[in-house]
């Protein structure tokens, strides 16, 4: 995606359009899963503190990620069959900015309902299931916070799970209202705004949400800032 947009040619082969297809929607899946498993390990961390170390072992965070990507490469993968085996007639220009699945599916000259419906089900199997799960440990988590007797507590708590909580929101608000509806050849035009959105700014402002939320980061930015300055001061006192 990113040679598309550096080159004059805008062009792609059949192979390598489906193929980014399907590693975006891949990774896409096996994000919100793992958001899942976030929001537990936020949930372990918040309501049973003295447990935590027994409980997300290194081997159980180690078996949490192959499932998220086990899961996300079962749930894309007979979509992605199917999309391929369908028949594609000219003209071949892809309505958007990468081969994103309205837009494929928007050139195919075939009956593409039993598509839509699969792509519906599963985005909808996704999003809503991984989103209960972090819903339901997160009202654990904010109950506990609330019963915190100190506010310096509750705010330390809080820090905790903000930068998580942000970018949980983020994610599945844009594509619970991009991907979770029957027919995806209607709102192209706005889908393209939401993906730059969830697939290029999202990404840009993740490093500054868990960072800033973050002691540890908060701490080694200001020294890096503080030598930074002495730096400069050394330099002009020369």
């Amino acid at each position: 995606m990113l040679a598309g947009f550096l080159s004059d040619r805008k062009s792609i082969s059949f192979g390598g359009c489906f193929t980014q297809s399907y590693f975006y929607f891949l990774s896409g899946c096996t994000e919100f899963i793992l958001f899942a498993v976030m929001s537990y390990d936020r949930y372990v961390a918040i309501c049973s503190p003295l447990q935590y170390p027994t409980i997300m072992t290194s081997s159980l965070c180690v078996r949490l990620v192959i499932l998220s990507w086990v899961g996300g490469f079962l749930l894309i993968l007979p979509s992605t069959v199917l999309k391929v085996g369908l028949p594609y007639c000219g003209p071949n220009v892809i309505d958007h900015f990468f081969c994103d699945s309205a837009p494929l599916l928007h050139l195919a000259c075939a009956d593409i309902h039993i598509i839509e419906l699969l792509d519906f089900l599963s985005s909808l199997v996704l999003l809503i299931s991984s989103l209960s799960l972090t819903v339901v440990s997160y009202v654990y988590v904010i109950s506990t916070i609330l019963k915190i007797p100190s506010g310096q507590g509750q705010r330390k708590a809080f820090a905790t799970c903000a930068s998580h909580f942000i970018v949980v929101s983020m994610g599945y608000g844009i594509s619970i209202f991009v991907y979770v509806h029957l027919s995806q050849k209607s709102s192209l035009h706005l889908n393209k705004i939401l993906f730059i959105l969830s697939s290029v700014l999202t990404p840009l402002l993740n490093p500054f949400i868990f960072s800033l939320w973050n002691e540890t980061m908060k701490d080694a930015l200001k020294d890096s800032l503080a030598k930074g300055w002495n730096f400069l001061k050394g330099m002009r006192s020369k």
